[in-house]
């Protein structure tokens, strides 16, 4: 039993001298302009320019949008993806019984001769 018991130790002893061989004492000054430069310079300034809040509010996409509209963009973001098909599918319920609805009126209009021209 002794026996197994030094076994672990020897290869405790082997993973911790494998550790401090691979341990890097090297120090890398990152805030060194000429060691890291910019890929596209002046990025960072615009980043932090155009980074608030605010900014994030008057995307292209949020224009005509009111904060009820937003908050529903929202809420459907934090759907799962079952629950966006879900969503997805009553919209597309509601859809198809809008259509039929429009289908009756049109037939009704037709019937009732609403939709035909006058001719002069």
């Amino acid at each position: 039993m002794a026996a197994s018991h030094t076994g672990v130790t020897q290869s405790v002893d082997a993973m911790d001298t494998l550790d401090d061989s691979l341990l890097s004492l090297e120090k890398l000054d990152r805030t060194s302009p000429e060691m890291w430069p910019e890929q596209i310079p002046g990025v960072s300034e615009f980043v932090s320019l155009h980074s608030s809040a605010a900014y994030a509010l008057q995307q292209p996409w949020t224009r005509g949008l009111d904060p009820d509209d937003i908050n529903l963009l929202h809420q459907f973001g934090s759907l799962t993806a079952s629950g966006l098909i879900a969503e997805v599918k009553k919209l597309h319920d509601v859809a198809y019984q809008l259509g039929l609805e429009e289908a009756k009126e049109m037939t009704r209009g037709k019937y009732l001769n609403i939709l035909t021209r006058r001719r002069r």
